[in-house]
Formats: C-alpha cells, sequence, structure tokens
C-alpha cells in the first residue's frame, strides 16, 4: 500500500482474511490506499506492528479505536508506545519467537537488528504457501535466513544505495545511523540476502522501503535482475505514493 520514510502499510489477504503489517498512514490515506486494492478499513481483521518508529504506526490507533481490529506486537513495542503516549486499543503483546494464528494465517515472528525497543519481523503462511517480510534491518543474520527460507513470497528492503547515501545531504550522524547495523539495508547487502534465499518456491519478491533519497529505483532493478534474471521468479518494486498491485501467490 505504500513503503519509505514516510508511511508503510502492507495488506496480506488469504480467503477471508484481511491483515496489515504495520500502520503507518492516517485514517485518511490509509482509507485511500486500501480503496485502491478494493478494501475498506472495517475488512481488515487485525494488524502486526514490527517496530514503535512512527512510519510504521501512525495510524494504528485511530483504526483500532474506530473498528476494534486487534493489533499483534512485541512487549518492547508496547512498551515504546507507550512511552510515547500513543493508547492502542486491541492491543496484545506476542512474544518475538512463538508462533500464533490470526484466522487462517499461521504467523512466525522473528528477530532483526534495528534501532528500536524490540523489533521483529513477519512470516505469514496459509495453504501452504509462506510470505515472508523483512522491511528495517541493520544487517543479515543467520537466523533471519532460516526464518525466510522456503518463501513463495519476499518483501525485502532495499533501502539505500552505499554511494548515494554517503554523497547525499543527510548529516553525518544520521547517515551513520542508517548504514550502521541496527539500520538498514543497503541494496548489495539485500541483494546478497535475495541471492542466499532464491529458490525454485519463490515465486515473487517485492522491494521496499527504498530511500527517496538515498536510493534509485533503477539501481534496485539492476540488483533483481542480476539476482533473479535466470530464475522464473517476478519482481516488483514497492514506492511511497503507490505502493503496489496485488501480487497473487499461488499452490
Amino acid at each position: 500500500m505504500g513503503s519509505g520514510s514516510r508511511g508503510n502499510a502492507l495488506l496480506v489477504q488469504s480467503g477471508r482474511t484481511r491483515l496489515l503489517i504495520d500502520c503507518g498512514f492516517g485514517p485518511r490515506a490509509l482509507a485511500q490506499r486500501l480503496a485502491r486494492l478494493g478494501v475498506v478499513p472495517e475488512q481488515i481483521d487485525a494488524v502486526l506492528l514490527t517496530h514503535e518508529h512512527s512510519d510504521h504506526v501512525a495510524g494504528v490507533a485511530a483504526l483500532a479505536k474506530r473498528f476494534s481490529c486487534p493489533v499483534y506486537a512485541s512487549a518492547g513495542t508496547r512498551r515504546a508506545l507507550a512511552r510515547r503516549k500513543i493508547s492502542v486499543p486491541c492491543l496484545e503483546d506476542i512474544d518475538g519467537t512463538i508462533d500464533f494464528v490470526v484466522q487462517d494465517l499461521q504467523i512466525r515472528p522473528y528477530a532483526v537488528p534495528h534501532d528500536a525497543e524490540q523489533p521483529i519481523q513477519f512470516v505469514v503462511s496459509a495453504g501452504g504457501l509462506s510470505l515472508g517480510v523483512l522491511t528495517d534491518a541493520g544487517s543479515v543474520t543467520a537466523s533471519m535466513r532460516d526464518a525466510l527460507r522456503g518463501c513463495a513470497g519476499l518483501m525485502l528492503e532495499f533501502n539505500h544505495d552505499a554511494a548515494m547515501l554517503a554523497q547525499g545531504p543527510y548529516p553525518a550522524r544520521l547517515k551513520a545511523r542508517i548504514s550502521g547495523g541496527l539500520g538498514h539495508l543497503e541494496n548489495r547487502v539485500a541483494a546478497d540476502l535475495l541471492r542466499a534465499l532464491r529458490g525454485d518456491a519463490l515465486q515473487a519478491v517485492l522491494a521496499a522501503h527504498l530511500s527517496e533519497t538515498n536510493n534509485d529505483p533503477h539501481h534496485v532493478a539492476t540488483c533483481l535482475t542480476q539476482v533473479l534474471s535466470d530464475t522464473s521468479t517476478i519482481w516488483h518494486i514497492a514506492t511511497q505514493q503507490a505502493g503496489s498491485d496485488w501480487i497473487v501467490l499461488r499452490a
């Protein structure tokens, strides 16, 4: 629905279940973005939060208050929201290592290195297919690769190009944060991860969380082509404004 530093939300649908991963858009923008996909806010069955940064949670309190949909987050994310005086009704703590179920969807959280209190990402499964999501991480660990291996679909962060970040307008401290081990994935690091995960099971890849200042979709397209050109895997690039169209995974 939209991916970048100004707001993030991913809509996942299986059968009658509709799930949001993160809700970084206010009520009006969220409704408009859902409408492009033929969905209205009251049809959202639950929200999963990856972490407490504003571009991932800006609209979750309003959505939960109006439609009473459950919101799942790590205990660390809940504490961070409370410190910021963000009151989210129907908020349920989840253990970052234990699977849980939302209607017909099996959810597997996994830990990632990012500069938040207890950041997690998710693998969502139904009908023998899995979608792995990785939007904010400063580095790649063995446990992350294990969590994402064998997925039919992947949403992977391609945040910045190293040269563009180094030469760009950001102050040195912010550049260090972005490129550090608790920041965001650089294009080549994301491509290396994708190379390790590619295989017959992988149907589609959505590149996400591209910086509008420190990245170029053409650079990301080059990375994706280099990794996937000899496979049947299709790829797309999510934008801040338009997100992406529906991507269908088939059993």
